[in-house]
């Protein structure tokens, strides 16, 4: 018996019949583990199910959840499975089919009421009532009033609000996104309104239709997935590649990027040629060049995680970046001094040359000073080209860091050395 989740994944990705392998676990194991694989392994196990393995999956999962099954399936698997539904849940599952996965209405739950504004206290539990006899769930409760959504109306409402009460009294005000809108957006209106769900709306002819509710549970996988997505993108590895893929897939995913770093090597390279002299005569500049080099990488990419984030949030553009870029500068200089005190201190006494250790502590500051600079200004100047820095600033950065690091640090090292 397999426990363990990624003993589980292994094995799934790598089976000549997943569906065997997914089939041997119970049905909440399995729907505990299908929802956590990447998309190109649960393509696999869905391939490699019957059909009537398939529907025996998807018969116990809530509408969102079978749909985000379905996605994975043609339309002929999709019809016959839809076919043994019951009506309520083959009516659900249509309507969620139709919309884009990645967008508000792919993420949203069917599980909520609209009423009128108007109606009395005993026609909403009536109303409820129903809903939660015929799904077995207690629905979130959205109040109309002439084609525009009010609010929410809290379930206690109910237990607490008199016939001669207007629930209109109870209403609270409930956030709205509309059904196309990205994650991205989603995100957005959680951060600016903290609550535990938000409606998902299609507005026509200034006419708004409740469509689904969001809770704030959803809201962990859209944030696993921006963040992962910002992951790869800092790495130049494409959002679906999974750890899982096979050596082929990820030769595919990645070359482009490899070979673009790789004529920024040769830029860096062709500085270090310039200084070939220089560091025959004092082989000790060659240990000491990744250190300098890799401080200022790391450190410029510091900064523009940071300038990235100041972007996604509106926190800061172009034209408002200049006290970002001048507070980076000081910052990378102050702690250039610290670590460039800490290698001049480890050169002076380990190699017994001060001169170095002049060397190798005035590149520090500069280089990380540089880094400063170029890990805001580049993501900044993207951005208003409509670039994605998340994407695009890495490579310069580190370009830029490699290339005058190695030419400072070399340079002095002629200068102050005497070779």
């Amino acid at each position: 018996m397999m426990e363990n989740f990624a003993d589980i994944q292994q094995v799934l990705a790598t089976s000549s019949s997943p569906g065997e392998e997914f089939q041997a676990l119970s049905w909440s194991r399995q729907r505990e583990v299908f929802f956590q694989l990447p998309e190109s392994v649960q393509q696999s196990v869905i391939d490699d199910l019957t059909h009537r393995q398939l529907y025996d999956f998807v018969r116990r999962l809530d509408s969102d959840e079978a749909t985000d099954v379905l996605i994975f399936t043609d339309q002929e698997s999709q019809e016959l499975i839809l076919r043994q539904l019951d009506d309520n849940r083959r009516e659900k599952i249509e309507f969620l089919l139709k919309f884009d996965p990645e967008s508000a209405a792919g993420i949203m739950h069917l599980d909520y009421v609209t009423i009128r504004s108007q109606q009395s206290v005993e026609e909403v539990t009536r109303r409820v009532r129903r809903y939660e006899a015929q799904t077995g769930q207690f629905p979130t409760i959205f109040v109309m009033e002439n084609g525009t959504l009010l609010g929410e109306l809290p379930g206690q409402a109910l237990a607490i609000t008199t016939s001669s009460e207007a629930i209109t009294d109870y209403v609270h005000e409930t956030p709205t996104i509309n059904f196309d809108d990205e994650p991205e957006d989603i995100l957005e209106v959680f951060r600016a309104n903290p609550e535990s769900r938000v409606a998902v709306l299609d507005q026509e002819d200034g006419k708004e239709t409740v469509i689904g509710v969001i809770y704030a549970e959803d809201l962990l996988r859209i944030v696993e997935e921006e963040a992962s997505k910002t992951l790869y993108e800092f790495t130049g590895v494409t959002e679906e590649e999974s750890i899982l893929d096979g050596p082929l897939s990820k030769v595919r995913n990645r070359y482009k990027w490899l070979i673009v770093n790789l004529g920024t090597a040769f830029l860096a390279a062709a500085v270090v040629g310039l200084f070939e002299d220089t560091i025959a005569a004092f082989t000790l500049l060659a240990v000491y060049m990744p250190v300098v080099a890799g401080m200022g990488g790391n450190a410029g990419t510091q900064s523009m995680a940071v300038t990235v984030r100041g972007l996604a949030l509106g926190q800061i553009s172009l034209s408002t970046g200049g006290r970002a870029i001048f507070n980076e500068i000081i910052a990378g200089a102050a702690n250039g001094t610290i670590t460039g005190l800490l290698v001049a201190a480890i050169a002076t006494i380990f190699n017994q040359s001060p001169l170095l250790g002049l060397v190798l502590g005035v590149s520090m500051v500069l280089n990380l000073v540089i880094a400063g600079f170029f890990g805001t200004i580049i993501p900044l100047v993207l951005a208003r080209f409509e670039i994605d820095p998340a994407t695009s600033a890495t490579i310069f950065i580190t370009t830029a860091t490699d290339v005058l690091g190695f030419f400072i640090f070399l340079g002095l090292a002629r200068t102050i050395l005497g070779i």
